[in-house]
C-alpha cells in the first residue's frame, strides 16, 4: 500500500506522510480505520522507526490521524478545513511540487504541463 522510493530526493518520512494523507483524503482509509504499528510499517518498509514516528507525529499535527497509548494510531474524524487551512495546504503542496521539478531539472514550462495534465478539465460556468 505504501512505498519508499530511496533513490527519490523527498525524504522517506514525508513520502510516508504525503501516502497515508493521500489514502485518508481520498477515502481509502476510513475515520477509525487503524494504521500499522510504527514498528511494524517501519520494518515492513526498511526503515527506522523514528522516519515512520515522525511521518505519523506530522499527520497528527495536520489532525489526519490520532495516536492513544495501547490504541495505537487511527484515521481521526473529518473535519472541513478552513480557507486557512485549504491556502496552507496548498501552498505545501506547492512548494513540494516545486521542489521536486527543480530536482528533475525540469523548466517552468514542464512542470506546469505536467500540472495541468494532471488537472480535470474545467466546468463550464452558467
Amino acid at each position: 500500500m505504501i512505498e519508499v522510493d530511496a533513490a527519490s530526493p523527498v525524504p522517506p518520512y514525508e513520502q510516508v506522510r504525503a501516502q497515508v494523507a493521500a489514502l485518508i483524503e481520498s477515502g481509502e482509509l476510513i475515520e477509525g480505520a487503524r494504521l500499522p504499528a510504527i514498528r511494524q510499517l517501519a520494518g515492513d518498509l526498511g526503515l527506522a522507526p523514528g522516519t515512520v514516528a515522525r511521518a505519523y507525529r506530522e499527520l497528527e499535527a495536520a489532525g489526519l490521524v490520532v495516536s492513544r497509548v495501547r490504541h495505537g494510531t487511527t484515521v481521526a474524524a473529518r473535519a472541513r478545513p478552513t480557507a486557512a487551512q485549504s491556502r496552507a495546504r496548498l501552498a505545501e503542496a506547492a512548494r513540494a511540487y516545486a521542489a521536486v521539478t527543480r530536482t528533475l531539472g525540469l523548466t517552468r514550462d514542464q512542470a506546469i504541463a505536467a500540472f495541468e495534465r494532471e488537472l480535470p478539465p474545467a466546468s463550464p460556468t452558467v
